[in-house]
């Protein structure tokens, strides 16, 4: 897929006020921090589409953009940030689970997980969440340029390991580094091949 359009449309904290029109929409969240903007913008190819902050917790927003004016890419806030305090971290988990749970054209999730640390129970949480109501998602693992060949394959594995123990089979994995745009075709094109099965 080539993305030729990408534009912002709309921010806003409650699923009733995103757009209403049935296109397709692909999501991305994670841990704070993981390097979702990043991800996004390399994706899109924009450089500054996503604000990308060095201070976790940027993104408290559900945002919209329209890619090619024919799908929506979604970045939605990231959980578990510590320095939110707990009744800030409780309003953004009811942001993204009220958007999970309502939201009928959310076509796929992507949940990113920084590949240098291992499994969060965080996000092993989160993850069976989306298994138990059963919502579309793929893994993505993020920073791979970070580390070593052998360290990242270990990691991963660690990673996969660990998901089996409650899984019988693993969801759709992505490995990216938004610093040498490693991955961005391998997620167009699935997202492209999702759409046109649509």
């Amino acid at each position: 897929m080539i993305i030729k359009k990408a534009e912002f449309v709309i921010s806003n904290t409650q699923p009733a006020k995103c757009p209403r029109d049935g296109r397709a929409e692909y999501a991305f969240t994670g841990r704070s921090n993981v390097g979702k903007s990043s991800l996004i913008n390399m994706l899109t190819g924009r450089k500054g589409l996503a604000m990308t902050s060095s201070t976790p917790g940027k993104t408290q927003l559900i945002n919209h953009f329209l890619i090619n004016d024919e799908w929506y890419l979604v970045d939605l806030p990231g959980y578990g940030y510590a320095r939110h305090g707990k009744e800030g971290r409780r309003k953004i988990q009811e942001i993204i689970d009220f958007y999970l749970d309502e939201r009928e054209e959310l076509t796929c999730l992507f949940v990113l997980l920084d590949c240098r640390h291992e499994p969060q129970k965080i996000d092993l949480e989160f993850i069976n969440r989306l298994g138990e109501s059963d919502i579309p998602f793929a893994l993505i693992f993020t920073k791979t340029d970070k580390l070593s060949k052998s360290r990242l394959n270990e990691n991963i594995q660690l990673y996969k390991n660990k998901l089996l123990e409650t899984w019988e089979e693993l969801p759709p994995v992505f490995y990216t580094s938004s610093e040498h745009k490693k991955g961005r075709e391998e997620l167009l094109d699935y997202i492209e091949n999702i759409n046109k099965s649509l």
